[in-house]
């Protein structure tokens, strides 16, 4: 008697644990018990993916021999089950892989006669490599959209409009262009708003963008790319303060990252420096930051790496494919 008390209040103890971790489960978001809109992300690499053509370092090559290490070019869907409305930020060259991760989000979309949009509106960041070549998929080679709306900048759509093959993709009515004005708020249902705003980062044939998602309950930051936080007007700082999730430009870990090149001539903030400049954040406004848009060459990407540690011992996390966050 005396040896069997104990036991049965360990047996009591461990069923409360496992009651308490499934009630967690339970409780956990997911879009199928809410009901509430979200965002998910669709990838979180730089411009070129992950691994980068070519590459043949060895996480690199771990990717190469292991497909479920891979990862997408950075892109987010926000997503309104109620509306059953989508709205893609960023056509990435991996936009056809992406397409089919995002064909559990509402409404399912499959290829049909008249090829409607596949996403109610396409907002785009920026005129480099990964945030726009996928609208290529959107013409006659491809899916051969109808008009499937494309939103940016004004620089944006005026570069859309008077190049190839962008220029062919208007006129052949696959897509529809129109001008998003930064600081002004565009509503995309009745309890959802997006917000574009200007952020420092090369221009060589456009501005650049971030966007802020507002929801009925809870807001995301999404900066995918830019120069140094210092080179910004507006301090990051406040921004991160006024948002639950921040998905920010993490593209480098640190100097040196390269070599043979200049980082300079690439001035994104290093994860390293992000780090050290929010430090002084409350640790509740610090687990707010994902970091995103890793390069191949970012030690980061990788989820084993001590790198990955160091970053979520100091408050951060870094942006998963395939994670969503309520709005």
């Amino acid at each position: 008697m005396g040896h069997r008390a104990p036991l049965c209040i360990f047996l009591i103890v461990m069923c409360l644990c496992v009651m308490s971790a499934g009630c967690a489960r339970d409780t956990a978001f997911s879009p199928s018990n809410t009901g509430l809109p979200y965002v998910r992300v669709l990838g979180n690499a730089q411009d070129a993916g992950f691994p980068q053509i070519g590459a043949s370092h060895p996480r690199a090559m771990a990717a190469w021999n292991d497909p479920s290490k891979r990862r997408y070019a950075t892109s987010i869907l926000i997503a309104d089950p109620k509306s059953g409305k989508r709205w893609l930020i960023d056509a990435t060259p991996d936009i056809r892989e992406q397409t089919e991760l995002a064909r559990s989000d509402p409404p399912t979309r499959k290829a049909q006669s008249g090829r409607p949009p596949l996403f109610d509106r396409v907002f785009l960041t920026h005129a480099h490599m990964g945030h726009y070549a996928g609208l290529l998929q959107f013409g006659r080679e491809a899916y051969g959209a109808a008009k499937q709306p494309v939103y940016g900048s004004s620089r944006m759509v005026e570069f859309l409009r008077t190049n190839e093959p962008w220029h062919l993709l208007v006129e052949l009515n696959h897509i529809a262009l129109t001008t998003v004005e930064p600081g002004k708020p565009i509503a995309l249902t009745d309890s959802i708003s997006i917000e574009a705003f200007t952020v420092p980062h090369r221009a060589e044939f456009t501005d650049t963008y971030g966007y802020l998602i507002r929801g009925p309950t809870r807001s995301v930051l999404f900066i995918p790319d830019i120069d140094k936080w210092d080179r910004w007007d507006t301090r990051i700082e406040d921004m991160i303060k006024d948002v639950d999730v921040a998905l920010l430009d993490g593209t480098f870990y640190a100097d040196g990252e390269i070599p043979g090149r200049s980082m300079a001539d690439i001035p994104h903030p290093f994860i390293q420096e992000s780090i050290a400049r929010f430090d002084t954040l409350p640790d509740r406004v610090r687990t707010r930051i994902r970091f995103i848009h890793l390069n191949h060459t970012n030690p980061a990407i990788d989820p084993d790496s001590s790198e990955r540690r160091m970053i979520e011992r100091a408050g951060y996390h870094v942006a998963e494919q395939g994670e969503i966050h309520s709005l």
